[in-house]
């Protein structure tokens, strides 16, 4: 049998251990200190309904009025909410749903008419939304290549293997390559203003300003640096298998064209949730005396280019308005509201309670 000797020291809490061979061993005992042994200075609130009572009414107090607040600013918001799926027979666009699918080689287009039934004052957002697209699933989100996105050269052309299966085709590197770009959102959206006299008035869309500015500038870079050649800077790559037009041709304008694309930029920032919708067009205020979008008979344009049929998704354009707190989200209003009511009416039973029993005990306690 092995014979050790122990030496304890009560002061710092080590305990050495002396082996066979004369070697001192440690002990994995924490050492004799306050903050080892937990024995540091603590201070535990006591409750009293001299405390709690006042924590409840202060909290009821402030959030009703904070949520109130904002669900008044919330309804405030202006939104109007349109499906061009195509599912019913009775849509515009249900021929285009039925037939057109991504090897397609014509885009359909299909015309919606809807009417606003009140003015849009200030800026209008233009949405498009999809339901039913997990936009969230593991190997979707990591499907992608950031070094190729940030404009470097070698992962133009060896991008990486979380691409695949859409990192080449036909021997070609796909440029951007993965599954969030094969995917791009690519419906054509056109919204026009039927005058009562007769005319149609194209409404104009602004296409840029609709990126994070950190997208736009740090994340997202063409090859080539400031080459504005960009058919020479991607010769040699092949545009994704679903996209009708390789990335060097999303846009005229050549600051909103290639990885720098803001429709594409706005696109790889994927989604949380499966129903979600993303910024397409901004409608800029021009006049203060005149609202950005009257009241009247609209016109929706659809080239319908983006099959949803394939998951069971559905598609639909949003017009909104903002405030100071975003679009319109009634939820953080009601759960103010909710909470603050909660701690009122807890308040209010807790008085009661110790109204009712309080002096009781007091009296108990006094004559014990």
């Amino acid at each position: 049998m092995m014979a050790s000797s122990y030496n304890a020291k009560d002061e710092d809490g080590h305990i050495t251990m002396s082996g066979p061979g004369g070697g001192t061993l440690r002990s994995k005992k924490p050492e004799n200190t306050a903050f080892k042994q937990q024995r540091l200075p603590a201070w535990q609130p006591i409750l009293t309904a001299g405390t709690v009572l006042p924590a409840f009414f202060i909290i009821g107090l402030i959030f009703i009025p904070i949520g109130i607040g904002l669900y008044v600013t919330s309804n405030n918001i202006k939104e109007f909410e349109i499906d061009y799926t195509g599912v019913d027979m009775s849509s515009p666009c249900f021929n285009c749903s039925q037939n057109f699918s991504w090897n397609s080689t014509k885009p359909c287009t299909c015309t919606i008419p809807f009417y606003l039934d009140q003015p849009y004052e200030s800026n209008v957002f233009m949405y498009y939304g999809l339901s039913n697209f997990y936009q969230n699933h593991r190997r979707y989100v990591k499907s992608r290549d950031d070094s190729q996105l940030n404009g470097d050269m070698e992962s133009l052309t060896k991008p990486s293997k979380e691409c695949e299966p859409y990192a080449s085709h036909e021997n070609k590197p796909i440029a951007p390559c993965g599954a969030i770009a094969n995917s791009m959102f690519n419906d054509t959206l056109e919204l026009f203003y039927n005058d009562p006299n007769g005319t149609k008035i194209q409404i104009p869309l602004t296409t840029t300003g609709i990126a994070w500015w950190t997208d736009k500038h740090v994340k997202f870079r063409n090859p080539g640096g400031n080459n504005p050649n960009l058919t020479a800077v991607f010769q040699g790559t092949t545009k994704p298998v679903n996209w009708r037009k390789p990335v060097y041709e999303l846009d005229a304008d050549p600051e909103n064209n290639g990885f720098i694309n803001e429709d594409f930029i706005v696109w790889m920032r994927t989604a949380a949730l499966p129903t979600f919708r993303k910024l397409y067009r901004i409608i800029q205020k021009k006049n203060n005396m005149v609202p950005t979008l009257p009241r009247g008979n609209y016109t929706l344009e659809v080239v319908y280019n983006y099959p949803v049929r394939s998951f069971e998704g559905r598609k639909r354009m949003i017009l909104s308005t903002i405030s100071w707190m975003g679009g319109k989200n009634p939820f953080l209003g009601i759960a103010y509201i909710t909470v603050g009511s909660v701690c009122f009416f807890l308040g209010v039973v807790l008085l009661i309670i110790h109204h009712k029993y309080g002096n009781r005990n007091n009296s108990a306690d006094i004559s014990n």
